[in-house]
Formats: structure tokens, sequence, C-alpha cells
């Protein structure tokens, strides 16, 4: 498969009282059309910088970020950004915060409706739709997040640990959820976690991260098949894989806790 998205030797850093902080240095991935790929590392490990240049919040210090082989020169509309926070509007029902970004683009109403209702049904929100964010679940708006997401229709979603701040049930219906939902739309996924077993669960590969400066440690093919279920935590191929990737990212993380420490006692 092509690559769809790409980071080409790729320097991000900020200006600090004194110097530079260096947040990622000389970082460079393709991803594949259809790929769904996890970053994993430690806080501060620079995967949000990253994401966000994939976006086109931010630009790199160095180096080149490439949509279809073109540089990303500003906020790209063709990456559809999901956050760890909902961010829907709470005076918009489900349908008209699904609606949203079909609205900006003038999308005639009939047509709006018929594609909102189609991606309700995709989330499993089926007779939510006149429902406020307020009368939702955590896990229900983050899937009225996701459906908002899929109806601008991006090339890639970027998802921000998405799931962090639900509890652990509701965390594992919605990567049931999620790896549901990509097989059925084929779209690319570029997805943020520090947690192992998401990253398992649901990447084609996974990407460990150094500590700062961000760098690609270790790039690791996930080997169990697909469709995938959170089931899958259960078997040996999960087990090994799992022990794979801590002993790649025990040592940053250990380098994270101690940075972290000395800063306290600075």
């Amino acid at each position: 498969m092509s690559a769809i998205l790409t980071a080409e030797h790729v320097t991000k850093s900020y200006p600090v009282p004194g110097g530079e902080m260096v947040a990622i240095r000389n970082l460079s991935l393709d991803i594949a059309e259809g790929e769904f790929l996890c970053l994993l590392g430690a806080s501060g490990c620079g995967k949000s910088t990253m994401l966000n240049m994939f976006a086109g919040f931010t630009a790199p210090t160095t180096g080149r970020v490439l949509l279809q082989g073109r540089p990303i020169t500003g906020i790209e509309p063709r990456c559809g950004m999901v956050f760890q926070s909902y961010a829907l509007f709470p005076w918009k029902t489900v349908q008209e915060n699904i609606e949203f970004p079909l609205r900006m683009r003038d999308v005639p109403r009939s047509e709006r409706r018929a594609i909102a209702s189609s991606l309700i049904e995709m989330v499993h929100l089926d007779g939510f739709a006149d429902r406020y964010p307020g009368e939702l679940s955590g896990g229900m708006q983050q899937r009225v997040t996701l459906a908002r997401c899929l109806a601008a229709d991006p090339l890639v979603m970027l998802m921000d640990e998405p799931f962090a701040a639900l509890d652990a049930m509701t965390r594992q219906v919605m990567q049931d959820e999620l790896l549901r939902i990509q097989e059925r739309s084929g779209k690319t996924i570029v997805f943020i976690t520090h947690n192992i077993d998401e990253a398992i669960i649901l990447g084609h590969r996974i990407v460990v991260m150094s500590a700062r400066p961000g760098r690609i440690r270790t790039i690791v093919e996930n080997p169990l098949p697909r469709p995938r279920h959170v089931g899958v935590q259960t078997s040996h191929a999960f087990a090994d894989l799992k022990a794979e990737l801590w002993a790649q990212i025990e040592e940053e993380v250990m380098q994270h806790v101690a940075a972290s420490r000395l800063a306290e006692h600075a």
C-alpha cells in the first residue's frame, strides 16, 4: 500500500528561557492508506506534537510532513482530529452535532440528515438522535465525536488518546466499536496512546517512541489477526507481544519518571 501520510526527517523545537526544548528530533515515518497505526510512548515523548503536525496545527522546525505526497502547510481539513475531550456543542442535539461539518460545506439538508442518520446507526446510537450531549454517558459522547469526524469524510482520522477519560469497561467497549468502524469505513487512523494493551488491540503497527526528544525507538508489526476483538487479550500471542513492547518501552518510562522527579526537586 502507498503512503498517505509521511514525516520526513521532522524536528520540532520550542523556545524556552535560556535556549530551546526539542520535542521531536529527526523523525521519519510512512503511514499506509487504510492503516491503523498506534503511536505508543510515555507522556512527554512528542506523540501529540507529531499528531498536531499531521493536522497542520503546528509546523515542523525542520523537515516536512506530507499528505498524499504534498506538504502540509496549514490546518489540513482532510485530517480529522478526535481529542480526549468530546468537544461537542452542548446546545445541539446528537443529530445536529454530527451534521455540523456538513452544514459548514453547505450540504443540502436532506443529504445532511441522511448522512447523519447513517452514522448514528454506525456508532450504535439509534434512538438518541434528538438527545443533547449532557444527557449522554462519556462513551456515548465519544461515539458522537467519532460520527462527527466521519461526517467530514477525512482521508485520515487523528486520535489523541480519545478513550483515556473513560472507565475501563467503557474503554474496552469503545475499542471494539472503533475496530468495527475502521473495518467498515476503511479509514486511515493514527491513534495516540500510552496504554500497551490498547495499542495491541487496535494497531496494525505500533510505533514505540523514545523519551524526549521524541524519536522512533522501534516499529512493531502486530501479528494478531483481524478482524480483532478485545477478547484477544487472553491469548498467548497477546501476552508475548505485550512483553516485547514493554521491554522496548520500560527504559523510556523509567527515564521519564526519573526526569520528572528531578524536576520536582530542582
